[in-house]
This record gives C-alpha cells, sequence and structure tokens, in this order.
C-alpha cells in the first residue's frame, strides 16, 4: 500500500514536471488520474 502511494506521488510529480501549460497540466493530472483508478480497480478484482 505505501509502495503504491509512493510510485503514485513520483508518477503525478514527473508529469506535472514535463507539463508546458495550464492546459497542458491539467490533462497530464487527468491522465494520472485514470492510471490511479485503474490501479485501484485492478487492486479490487484481485481481492
Amino acid at each position: 500500500m505505501r509502495t503504491t502511494a509512493i510510485i503514485t506521488l513520483v508518477a503525478a510529480t514527473m508529469a506535472l514536471a514535463a507539463c508546458n501549460t495550464v492546459a497542458g497540466a491539467g490533462k497530464d493530472v487527468s491522465s494520472v488520474g485514470k492510471a490511479t483508478t485503474k490501479a485501484a480497480d485492478d487492486v479490487k478484482k484481485k481481492m
């Protein structure tokens, strides 16, 4: 659980560092949110 949180935080930081505009930041944040949701759904299916 802690490892997943750290990986998500690192991925979010990298995504935000890579964007050049406010619109790009919104897309990056949205992408990270979707990836996090998918990862959570995958974990729920395994339980």
